[in-house]
């Protein structure tokens, strides 16, 4: 088990608690939860790239995001395990492969969100291939604008940050 120091895990916290507070007032405009979503909250899904521990502080801001769902105990799970799944996919890609950092968070939840909400509305029947992809096409996109585009800023601008700067992977500056 990798023991991590206490600047790690205070960058996991605030990374957790920036993204149940983000996800949390996005869902007041309803942008949060359902079939057309854009989590704002998901730029943060990049971070990992930089720093390998922030996949533990988006888990956990992700469950306590998810408990207000109102897809219940199974988005509670599938959501958290697949934003956790795209961390730590996103937290082992070389340096030189930047902007796929933020493809794993898209591809991980257009389809397991994608299938959890198309299981939600149709069942295991057979609308269920419809409703999938039609989730997982709506939930891709709302991640591709919220990765790329607000996750695209952290990509370019952490690294020009002093204070960020001295924190990164020397091959990843």
């Amino acid at each position: 088990m990798k023991h991590y120091s206490v600047r790690q895990l205070t960058l996991a916290a605030v990374i957790g608690a920036l993204y149940a507070v983000l996800t949390l007032t996005a869902s007041v405009f309803g942008i949060t939860y359902g079939p057309v979503q854009c989590r704002v909250s998901e730029a943060l899904c990049v971070l990992p790239f930089f720093f390998p521990e922030a996949k533990w502080g988006l888990f956990v801001g992700c469950l306590i995001a998810n408990l207000l769902s109102p897809y219940g105990a199974p988005d509670i799970i599938c959501g958290s395990l697949a934003t956790l799944l795209a961390a730590c996919i996103t937290a082992k890609l070389p340096a030189k492969w930047k902007w796929f950092a933020p493809l794993p968070p898209v591809l991980s939840n257009a389809l397991m969100i994608g299938a959890l909400l198309g299981w939600y509305s149709a069942g295991f029947g057979p609308a269920f291939p419809a409703a999938f992809a039609f989730n997982a096409l709506t939930v891709g996109l709302g991640e591709l604008i919220a990765c790329y585009v607000f996750g695209g800023v952290l990509l370019i601008g952490l690294p020009k940050i002093h204070f960020f700067r001295q924190m990164l992977p020397a091959d990843k500056v």
